[in-house]
């Protein structure tokens, strides 16, 4: 299963994917942007697939977020089952600038709300306002969690070890649906 972890600059999507990814790298320290794009596989057990759990590998592509590496964009969407869209809510330009990650990453290739997670992430003693921030209104059709690596890390992992089981409920549906078509 191939999920994009995109959004703006410094918003946290490497530490993310670090923790998600149980990638051991070293917490905290200085900030270096992700040039075109980091992919961590890793596998993921029990996911709840309608009645009965499954583990699945999942490759998460921790993806820049500097426009300068918008000519990779085209390459990166192929084949992705999932987008997960992360931001600092903290700062007011990533409200807007998540935007454009949306039409561009989701909007584009009809992905459904299913596929689809937002995070905010909220860095190490912002002091986590855990209230919806203000999006627009393609937005706000999307699930959204809090994320705070600090205080409540295990609430994160589940929440996207669940999206990554209802990302894999819709494609085993769609595989089902087209052996069907097939054999009718």
């Amino acid at each position: 299963m191939k999920i994009l972890l995109i959004g703006p600059s410094e918003c946290g999507k490497t530490a993310l994917a670090n923790f998600l990814s149980d990638t051991t790298e070293t917490i905290g320290a200085d900030y270096s942007p992700t040039q075109g794009v980091r992919i961590l596989e890793f596998e993921s057990h029990n996911l709840s697939n309608g009645n009965k759990n499954s583990a699945c590998e999942v490759e998460l592509w921790d993806c820049a977020g500097d426009f300068k590496f918008e000519s990779c964009w085209p390459a990166l969407m192929k084949d992705s089952n999932g987008v997960v869209i992360v931001f600092n809510p903290d700062v007011p330009s990533h409200l807007k600038e998540i935007e454009t990650w949306y039409s561009t990453f989701i909007f584009s290739q009809g992905l459904q709300e299913a596929q689809c997670l937002l995070i905010a992430h909220h860095k190490p003693g912002s002091g986590a306002d855990t209230t919806r921030p203000p999006l627009a209104p393609q937005l706000n059709k999307l699930p959204l969690i809090h994320s705070n690596l600090e205080e409540e890390p295990e609430d994160v992992r589940q929440e996207f070890h669940k999206y990554l089981g209802n990302v894999m409920r819709m494609l085993s549906e769609k595989q089902e649906r087209d052996e069907m078509s097939i054999i009718t």
